[in-house]
């Protein structure tokens, strides 16, 4: 587990522009059985997250269309709450970073750690605005 002073910033990367952090298996529980459409982003202390994950996901805010909810588990910190989340994105492998859209608690849309690395943020952002598009 990675301490809470060097994660914080980059919580806080995310909790500034509005997501709520899930830090139990109930709150993801809770969240994800919200009605609309929820955005989770499971953040990591990787690079990819820094420069590519994070920033698309603020980017994609910017959108007419956008997620009812927005919520984010931190890998390496929240197990519990990141294995609960990670559930929820069966099929799909464990990655970190990663984000999934929900609609009404189903997956419509998975972005796997290797649709991020090496792709830039305004691409990511670029994804997820074509998955608020169509679901949100």
């Amino acid at each position: 587990m990675y301490p809470a002073e060097l994660v914080k910033p980059m919580r806080e990367d995310l909790t500034n522009v509005g997501f709520e952090e899930l830090h139990t298996s109930e709150a993801v529980d809770a969240a994800l059985a919200k009605e609309g459409t929820t955005l989770v982003v499971v953040n990591s202390v990787c690079g990819c997250a820094a420069a590519n994950a994070r920033p698309g996901a603020r980017m994609s805010l910017q959108n007419e269309k956008r997620p009812t909810n927005i919520v984010t588990v931190f890998a390496g910190v929240d197990k519990e709450a990141v294995d609960t989340a990670r559930g929820y994105m069966v099929p799909f492998p464990p990655s970190s970073p990663s984000m999934a859209l929900f609609k009404d608690g189903e997956l419509v849309h998975m972005l796997e750690r290797h649709h991020i690395e090496g792709r830039p943020a305004e691409l990511i952002a670029e994804n997820l605005i074509d998955a608020y598009n169509e679901h949100c």
